[in-house]
């Protein structure tokens, strides 16, 4: 009860304070608001960033691996030179491993081309087309909105016909369903059997924007884009079993090598690139630019904690004779600093406060095609760095008034 009362007259105090000097107050607490709105704004911004990408490497798929020609992160000691030697994968290395991996639980083979035009009468746009094995949608979800996934006839068969994204099926076919309609592509007549479901801009597109993607069969891919080159990616997905695919990444490399007829002594020739090890260079990019704005916000915080401290020695100074008047009605040394403390910490929260309020209402400026959002955790963060700045900026003027002799201090004018 009597932490309470300290606590409310501590309020009325820091009110008080702040109604006297309005200007002065307001110039101090500015240091902090500006401070708490840097620091939460760009953490706010690195969390939006990071969590945008993290969406988009989604479309890698969970517990798989990728056999590629080129790493997705170099390796600082292997001559960067040999990359270029080594072949791109085959289709009949993907039947290789599908017929002969034991510790795969999907094997699928997918490739990409860029700035395909598609028509429907006088209605054209420019898409990707991927190329994808009946058992893709098992690496990664093809959310189908309307319509159906090809069947395994349909894409052994390689026939023409497609899924395509919902900007497709929008500039294509206005105000029209559709499904079981036909449409050009590269001159070739494809139908359509599925649409998938709208997904939205996003900073970063991993596998390229799904609403303006295009999906056929990868026989019906290789025979019209594959014929002077191919480049596909073979997509291992492991079981649940195997924690960090070692079984399956090794049977991976033994069955390449022994595909690719390599003897014990030749280097592999091949990668295996893996989402997560790119999910933590990600995350360790965005966990340096979380340390720079760190210490950038740092220096405005250090404004605002000097600022508060210029507040409580003036505000220990004018109410000096009103401590020496309450320590000789009995007023112990802690509740004096106690008072001054919390004052402090409450005028360092009305700025922090602020500085959070701002982040919030900067949060819907639209900024492109990244969504702004403001977290719990960063708004608490925001709360207690204000906390410690109003504790350190406080704790010397409070001692500095706990101190004073009553005597003194009630004579003091």
């Amino acid at each position: 009860m009597k932490f309470i009362r300290q606590i409310i007259e501590s309020f009325l105090f820091a009110w008080q304070a702040l109604r006297s000097n309005l200007l002065r107050t307001t110039l101090s607490l500015l240091g902090v608001s500006v401070g708490i709105f840097a620091m939460v704004a760009v953490f706010t911004l690195v969390d939006s960033l990071e969590r945008n990408v993290r969406q988009s490497m989604n479309a890698f798929g969970g517990n798989v691996l990728y056999i590629q020609k080129w790493p997705w992160l170099f390796e600082p000691d292997f001559p960067w030179w040999k990359y270029f030697q080594w072949p791109y994968p085959k289709y009949s290395e993907y039947k290789f491993l599908y017929d002969n991996l034991e510790t795969a639980a999907v094997v699928a083979i997918v490739d990409f081309r860029g700035n395909v035009t598609v028509k429907n009468g006088s209605n054209s746009m420019q898409v990707q087309i991927q190329g994808s094995s009946f058992e893709y949608n098992q690496i990664t979800e093809i959310e189908i909105e309307n319509g159906r996934y090809f069947s395994q006839q349909e894409v052994a068969g390689a026939r023409d016909i497609a899924i395509i994204g919902a900007e497709i099926a929008e500039t294509l076919f206005p105000e029209t369903d559709p499904l079981g309609k036909d449409f050009k592509l590269s001159g070739r007549k494809f139908r359509v059997v599925g649409v998938q479901k709208k997904k939205g801009k996003t900073l970063v597109d991993f596998g390229g924007d799904a609403d303006k993607k295009c999906i056929i069969p990868y026989g019906t891919f290789a025979k019209m884009f594959q014929s002077r080159w191919a480049d596909p990616d073979i997509v291992v997905k492991g079981f649940d079993r195997d924690e960090g695919l070692v079984e399956l990444e090794a049977e991976v490399t033994g069955l390449m090598r022994a595909k690719r007829g390599l003897r014990p002594t030749d280097d592999t020739n091949f990668s295996i690139n893996r989402p997560e090890a790119l999910s933590k260079a990600v995350g360790g990019v965005f966990g340096v630019l979380t340390v720079a704005g760190g210490i950038i916000s740092l220096f405005s915080m250090l404004i605002g904690g000097f600022g508060i401290a210029n507040i409580m020695f003036v505000s220990v100074k004018e109410r000096t004779n009103l401590i020496g008047i309450q320590k000789s009605l009995g007023a112990k040394n802690y509740f004096i600093l106690s008072q001054f403390l919390f004052e402090a910490v409450i005028l360092s929260l009305i700025g922090g406060l602020v500085g959070v309020v701002l982040v919030y209402l900067f949060s819907f400026v639209p900024v492109g095609t990244l969504e702004i959002v403001l977290t719990p955790g960063n708004i608490l963060l925001g709360l207690g760095v204000s906390t410690a700045i109003g504790v350190i900026s406080g704790i010397v003027p409070a001692l500095m008034a706990s101190r004073l002799d009553p005597v003194i201090a009630i004579r003091a004018k």
